[in-house]
């Protein structure tokens, strides 16, 4: 017997700010190239990828390459993703 089984997807299931916002904390935290394209990815969907796409300004195929891991985005397209999801980029000293 052949089972249908839906691949999963983290955006369909951040629910709300709080769980994008937490979840984005978290990838950051690895400091993880890939792992945080993915979740900006993630988060990026999951808040709406039209909404996103206005308001920094790129239309949405550029946002979707941009993050699409294959493609190097630049230190800019980043800095206005992440803001329009409602954070910040920080240094924060290490040891």
């Amino acid at each position: 017997m052949k089972e249908n089984v839906k691949r999963w997807d983290t955006a369909e299931h951040l629910r709300d700010n709080d769980e994008v916002n937490a979840y984005l904390e978290s990838s950051f935290t690895d400091g993880d190239e890939k792992q945080i394209l993915r979740a900006l990815d993630n988060a990026v969907r999951a808040r709406g990828m039209l909404s996103i796409a206005q308001e920094t300004g790129l239309d949405r195929t550029g946002l979707y390459r941009a993050l699409s891991g294959d493609t190097d985005p630049r230190f800019s397209t980043i800095l206005k993703i992440t803001n329009a999801c409602g954070g910040r980029i920080a240094f924060i000293p290490g040891n």
